[in-house]
């Protein structure tokens, strides 16, 4: 079941922007290519509050009229994501500190300190206002809270947020000892004594790295606490609007793989996730497939909106290089595919100046019908409307579960050592890719799911997790014994939920589970491989390589090359009662991740679509069991798919899409 009352195809549409006789163009311009609905008020705190005892919502109030006489939807901003400058300059506790210690002037935006009680206050005066104002508007389809959290601003490391994380330390640790035990706070003499000797993580050295901390257990609690805080202003603004809107859902965009903040604690707070998709031009589509998937899983697996994606360049990257033909159109069916039941832009119409004068929109700085962007967004507003509002509602059900834990992500970056080398999302991507190669659906979770839960899946897979948290290892143990297949492998099992080692040995609390001990963990240059011989194929590894002693676990696969651990375990696999876990100990490349997990899908039952390479299948079901499978080249090169499904020939244009 949808939430929304069409399939809504716009996106941001800042018409504050331009001369007001200008917008009835661009709304006709709007219209010519089939889209309706336009996200507004996203950045507009200084028109709607002059000063601190002024409100003026003339403007807007024009710009709603003129949606709703178009008979457009709306998704109605709170426009606090950036701060007006009366408020800087009368109260500049509200600018946050980044970690150098610099304090913020007006200008930017996602600028704001989440502790700052006047920033809070404000915010939820704003937002307050514009939900008594608009509430129950013609085409409302939803509240959009401020916008992108933490993006370009960062933590904010200032006084009323060390003060703030004091306290917070102290209804989480009770006392000084236990937070001196829980961080090994006897380490390099750092003991405290009193909870006003604590400072947050803001000394660092080249050699640990400015994303690292002396004292690990610090920096992932100031994690915890600045997404804590962060979340409450959410939570403050969407309250707000319940107080005058209780049924029209309330979002706000999240980025994705954003390190930051952990979205899962902010999907349970959201009436529907929503997320904004900027692929590079190098991006793998496997890997934005995963980015959905995760959305879609920050969201409990109902559907999401694409809040924003580009029709053409983006600006920030150092070469912003044009999308090709057709390629605007198979990101926005990717997303539909996987779950998505709105198409949306950043932008509508191009800005003329400031810093995203050259980001890509729907009605370019042509501003005509002209360009071929234009023509793409409009032919694919015509394709939308003509075959995305059945899929509106229906689901994606995994069959795979692959765990992405935002604390294992701060963990694992985190570590001073053994290696620069991992980066967590493309990690968990690395283990992700063959279960995409083979069209098996995949729902992603969080390390925490229950028991009941997996057992849903015919396989769950664990990448790199490094933070083993309370319970973890009992479930994943007890999934396995009922017959469940894990596969999890390098870099696991190291570190409880305080950031310290899990004494031994490796894999810690996994390692029973897993068969294995892993008595040394070798770190592999940037520009150097080890061989990896897994039937009868020499495959390769990098980054890291764990030195296996099997303990009841069989080998799969063996080290090769000319280094003292060579013939020793790579891979294995460890039957646990009904069921077995698969250890990988190094990042194979991707015919070598193939090699180890293909058997593995096929083994565990999980059903499979062997499409060219490129060429994407999957399917959503309707709440009347309705299936839609929708079939994607994500190449841009035309694909022949011989007897596909039910045995028909497809011949696939570059970035084509079809739905069966």
């Amino acid at each position: 079941m949808t939430m929304f009352n069409r399939f809504m195809f716009g996106g941001d549409w800042n018409p504050e922007q331009w001369p007001e006789d200008t917008w009835e163009h661009d709304i006709r311009l709007l219209e010519d290519a089939h889209i309706n609905e336009a996200t507004i008020n996203v950045f507009s705190w200084a028109l709607l509050q002059p000063d601190e005892q002024t409100y003026d919502f003339s403007m807007l109030d024009r710009i709603v009229d003129l949606l709703v006489r178009h008979g457009f939807a709306i998704v109605l901003a709170t426009g606090t994501a950036a701060i007006p400058a009366w408020m800087a300059r009368d109260y500049p506790q509200v600018m946050r500190t980044g970690i150098d210690g610099t304090h913020q002037v007006f200008g930017g935006r996602h600028n704001f300190c989440p502790t700052s009680p006047d920033f809070r206050r404000f915010a939820r005066a704003l937002a307050s206002r514009v939900a008594e104002r608009y509430a129950g508007t013609p085409g409302l389809e939803a509240w959009h809270v401020n916008n992108e959290y933490g993006n370009g601003g960062g933590y904010c490391y200032c006084d009323l947020c060390a003060q703030a994380f004091r306290g917070w330390l102290e209804r989480k640790y009770g006392s000084v000892e236990e937070l001196n035990r829980a961080w090994c706070m006897n380490f390099w003499s750092h003991t405290i004594h009193d909870w006003n000797e604590i400072v947050p993580p803001v000394t660092y050295s080249d050699a640990i790295g400015t994303d690292k901390c002396v004292i690990s257990g610090l920096q992932i609690d100031y994690r915890r606490f600045q997404n804590e805080q962060m979340l409450d202003c959410f939570r403050l603004e969407r309250d707000a609007i319940r107080e005058h809107d209780a049924h029209t859902p309330v979002t706000t965009n999240l980025m994705g793989v954003f390190k930051d903040l952990d979205y899962y604690s902010w999907g349970r707070e959201m009436d529907v996730v929503s997320w904004d998709n900027y692929p590079g031009m190098d991006t793998e589509p496997s890997f934005t497939a995963m980015c959905h998937d995760l959305m879609r899983g920050v969201g409990g697996g109902k559907p999401f909106m694409l809040m924003e994606q580009t029709p053409n360049q983006q600006n920030w990257f150092p070469y912003c290089k044009v999308k090709k033909p057709g390629e605007v159109a198979k990101l926005s069916w990717q997303a539909v595919a996987h779950g998505a039941d709105t198409v949306q832009f950043f932008q509508l119409k191009q800005s003329i100046g400031g810093c995203e004068r050259f980001h890509g929109a729907v009605i370019g700085h042509d501003d005509s019908e002209r360009s071929r962007t234009y023509r793409e967004v409009r032919a694919l507003g015509a394709d939308l409307e003509r075959r995305a509002s059945a899929l509106m509602g229906s689901r994606v059900y995994g069959q795979v579960a692959v765990v992405f834990d935002w604390e294992n992500y701060w963990s694992l970056e985190g570590c001073v050592g053994p290696t620069q080398g991992l980066h967590y999302p493309d990690e968990v991507h690395r283990f992700y890719r063959p279960f995409w190669r083979r069209n098996v659906p995949v729902d992603m979770v969080e390390s925490t799911v229950d028991l009941a839960t997996l057992k849903q899946y015919r396989a769950v897979v664990a990448p790199t997790l490094i933070l083993v948290k309370p319970g973890v290892a009992q479930t994943l143990t007890q999934y396995v014994r009922e017959g469940g297949t894990l596969i999890t492998g390098y870099m696991s099992g190291i570190h409880n939920e305080f950031e310290l080692v899990v004494e031994g040995g490796y894999p810690g609390p996994l390692r029973e589970l897993c068969g294995v001990w892993i008595e040394e963990i070798d770190a592999i240059a940037p520009d150097a491989h080890i061989d990896v011989t897994i039937g009868g194929r020499t495959v390769r590894g990098s980054i890291v390589a764990s030195i296996i002693e099997p303990e009841g676990a069989q080998t799969i696969a063996i080290y090769g090359g000319g280094d003292f651990y060579a013939g020793t375990p790579a891979a294995t696999v460890h039957t646990v009662g009904e069921g077995r876990v698969v250890f990988i100990g190094t990042a194979l490349d991707a015919e070598g991740m193939g090699a180890v997990i293909d058997p593995v899908i096929d083994a565990c039952g999980a059903e499979t679509v062997d499409s060219p390479e490129g060429v994407e299948v999957i399917r959503r079901t309707a709440d009347d069991g309705t299936v839609f499978t929708t079939v994607i080249n994500t190449a841009d090169r035309s694909v022949q798919w011989p007897h596909a499904l039910g045995g028909e020939d497809l011949d696939l244009a570059p970035f084509e899409t079809r739905i069966m």
